[in-house]
């Protein structure tokens, strides 16, 4: 029993060792070992808030209901922000955020207010009853 066991341990441990081999000689992918810096970290989550903001608008109903007006594909246009640069996102997400958003609107009502109440005061529009 003691010479089975002598040879059934001996050939277990042997195959043990040759199973094992392969796995431990296999070539390894090599490891980037290089620094992150944060600019670089930064830049990349500029990018995808920058995206982020593009498609936050084209989300929006009345932005989707105009670009179908003019013709456009929805998935076009989704696969057309996808493909963008980092700094052509950027640009597109600084040109969206300058563009007037109804704000041009309430400066015109205003500015026009402004103009009839002066010629109102000067007599020239009867407009305003308060001026008098």
């Amino acid at each position: 029993m003691k010479t089975v066991r002598a040879y059934l341990s001996a050939l277990l441990i042997a195959a043990l060792v040759f199973t094992s081999l392969p796995v431990a000689a296999a070539p390894s992918a090599p490891q980037s070992m290089e620094l992150v810096s944060t600019q670089s970290v930064l830049a990349g989550d500029r990018a995808s808030a920058d995206r982020a903001r593009i498609n936050d608008i084209l989300a929006r109903a009345d932005v989707q209901d105009q670009l179908l007006k003019q013709g456009v594909n929805l998935d076009d246009v989704e696969a057309r922000v996808a493909a963008l640069s980092d700094a052509e996102a950027q640009q597109m997400a600084e040109q969206l955020e300058q563009l007037p958003a109804g704000a041009g609107v309430i400066g015109a009502l205003f500015a026009v207010f402004i103009i009839l109440l002066v010629t109102d005061i000067l007599g020239l529009t009867d407009v305003y009853p308060f001026t008098r």
